[in-house]
Formats: C-alpha cells, sequence, structure tokens
C-alpha cells in the first residue's frame, strides 16, 4: 500500500506533468532535499526552473505564488511547518484571496498553499500547530485537508477548478500512514466527496462523529474502544473540504453528533461545522453537538505533555460517553 506522503508525491509529479503551467515554491523545496517532509522528492529535477527553492520569507513566497496565479499560471505554495503561515497572512487575505473580486470583475487566483500540520512528533510549540480556524471566514478563499481516504490529484484539480486560493492541510502524522486502510471492523464509502466510515453490519449509530484529515485514526481508535468496549456504535464523517463547510451525509436520523478538531477551542473548526448543522438538526437531537478540542496551552516537546495537550483518541471516547450517558 501507499503511504500519504508517496501520494501526494506522485499527484504532484501528475499533475505538473500534464499541466505546464503550474509552479511550485517552497523552502528546500528542490532537490536533493526535497522538501521538509519529501512530499516534494524528485519534482525539481523533472521540471526544472517551474520548482524553486525560495528563500526564508513566507510572505514572499505566498505572494510571489499569487503573483503567477494573478498573472494566468498555477502556483502550488509549499509552508514548511504550518504555523509558519502566519508569516503570509497579509499576501494570502488581503492580496490572493480578494484579488478574486476587488477588480470589478470576478478574477481567477488558481493558488493552493501547503500546510504541513499538527503534533504527536515532539516539535514543540512553534511547529506542532492547527492553525485552520484563523483562515475560516475569509471571503475568497476556500480550506481544505489531506485525508488518507481522499486521492489527492482529484484534490488538486478541485481545488485548481475553484479558480480561488485554497490552504491545503496536511497533518504531518499522516506522511508515514498508508492510504485507504482502516480496521476490519469498518467499512469506508465516499458520499459526495466527505468520507463516510461505518461499523460494518451496524444499524443506525447512537453517535455521529465529524473529524478532519488528522485525526482519522485517533477517532477510529476512539470508534473501536466505544463499540468493543462500551457497546456504543458510531459513525465518522471526514470531509476534504473544510470551509465552506459541505453538505455532510446522513445525519437525518444522529441522535448525537460529535466534532473533533486538533485545533483549540474559541472560533474554531468545530464550532463552525456546529454551527452549519444546527439549523438543519435542530430537534431531531438529543442534546447539544458536542465539541472536542486541544487543550488551551502551548504544545510541548516533551511526548508524555504533548499528548496532554493534543487531542487522542481517549479524550474522545470519554466525550462521546459522557454525552451519550
Amino acid at each position: 500500500m501507499t503511504r500519504v506522503s508517496e501520494h501526494l508525491n506522485q499527484a504532484l509529479h501528475d499533475l505538473m506533468e500534464s499541466d505546464p503551467s503550474v509552479h511550485l515554491l517552497g523552502e528546500d523545496v528542490s532537490d536533493p532535499y526535497g522538501g521538509a517532509f519529501k512530499v516534494t522528492r524528485g519534482l525539481s529535477g523533472r521540471f526544472g526552473s517551474r520548482v524553486r527553492s525560495t528563500p526564508l520569507s513566507e510572505g514572499a513566497i505566498a505572494g510571489v505564488g499569487a503573483g503567477l496565479a494573478l498573472a494566468g499560471d498555477k502556483a502550488i505554495v509549499e509552508i514548511m511547518f504550518a504555523d509558519f503561515v502566519a508569516l503570509a497572512f497579509d499576501q494570502i487575505t488581503n492580496f490572493a484571496a480578494k484579488s478574486t473580486s476587488m477588480y470589478g470583475r470576478p478574477v481567477p487566483i488558481p493558488l493552493v498553499v501547503r500546510c504541513p500540520t499538527g503534533g504527536n512528533r515532539g516539535y514543540g510549540p512553534t511547529h506542532s500547530q492547527n492553525p485552520q480556524k484563523h483562515f475560516i471566514g475569509v471571503p475568497g478563499l476556500s480550506l481544505f485537508e489531506m485525508t488518507p481516504f481522499h486521492d489527492a490529484g482529484e484534490l488538486f484539480a478541485r481545488m485548481f477548478g475553484l479558480g480561488r486560493p485554497c490552504l491545503f492541510f496536511e497533518d504531518k502524522v499522516l506522511y508515514t500512514r498508508q492510504m485507504h486502510q482502516v480496521d476490519d471492523l469498518f467499512t469506508v464509502e465516499l458520499v459526495d466527496d466527505v468520507a463516510r466510515v461505518r461499523v460494518d453490519g451496524a444499524g443506525r449509530p447512537d453517535c455521529t462523529l465529524v473529524t478532519h484529515g488528522g485525526l482519522v485514526h485517533r477517532t477510529l481508535d476512539a470508534m473501536r474502544a466505544l463499540l468493543l468496549e462500551d457497546d456504543l456504535v458510531c459513525e465518522l464523517l471526514v470531509p476534504a473540504q473544510l470551509y465552506p463547510v459541505p453538505r455532510l451525509p446522513g445525519l437525518e436520523d444522529a441522535p448525537h453528533v460529535c466534532v473533533v478538531d486538533d485545533g483549540t477551542e474559541g472560533g474554531s473548526w468545530a464550532s463552525e461545522v456546529a454551527t452549519a448543522l444546527y439549523p438543519r438538526l435542530w430537534g431531531r437531537l438529543r442534546g447539544p453537538i458536542t465539541l472536542v478540542n486541544s487543550a488551551d496551552g502551548v504544545i510541548p516537546a516533551a511526548p508524555h505533555l504533548e499528548r496532554e495537550v493534543l487531542v487522542q483518541s481517549d479524550s474522545i471516547r470519554a466525550a462521546v460517553r459522557e454525552a451519550l450517558s
């Protein structure tokens, strides 16, 4: 089976081979380094000057990428760690996103900003965050996240097809995981571009979980424990598009919904999902939508302390058990 990092690398190779207007920019993306997580390995050797290793300036990288997109090409910008995307905030929100509509007519800005996110690798406070929430609600900007169930090539095509800048988050713990791999207890299907994971042969779930790509395996671990140890059946929905929040399938009969988000609470993606779901599900739920977020604190480098801050499978399980008790 193919690892997520290898799958992303192949998708980039295929994309740049099929579309000569695509450029890739970022720190150390050229060979022999091939990016901090080797996702861009081999691209500079094949595509020459269309792949550029840049100076250490996230604002400049995002600005050049947006300029290429505004001029009619397509650009993929790699931010080495998603934490550093804050340094490109102005170029993304005030130049790229606004350029789609501030010139008196719609202007396509085919720009994808790749952001490796998340902790659980011991990288410490400034290399382990999930900054998705800081970009929710920006006009002209869409947010996506890689999952082990979605084809990266199709996601790149979809993002470029929108004609607006997109942030593409890739949780670092996924890079070494296998694509499309789940426990034998579960089945996976894609419904309207949302991955739906269910207990094989089970009926109506006791709870429907919604999460983003980087939390898939921790959430599946919680689902397994809830089934085998608590006799609670859960279903999992994993959208690749984070914002605008897509219509999530299979919720009409859900007695309870729990949204799991590895970012901190307060203006979070989890709360945005809940806001989108309440008008649709009001009167059907047995209680308020449960939100699970990381703790309000910096992320330590020490593994045992890092686990106390970030969302783990046991905290997901505890939240579901409490909500259904």
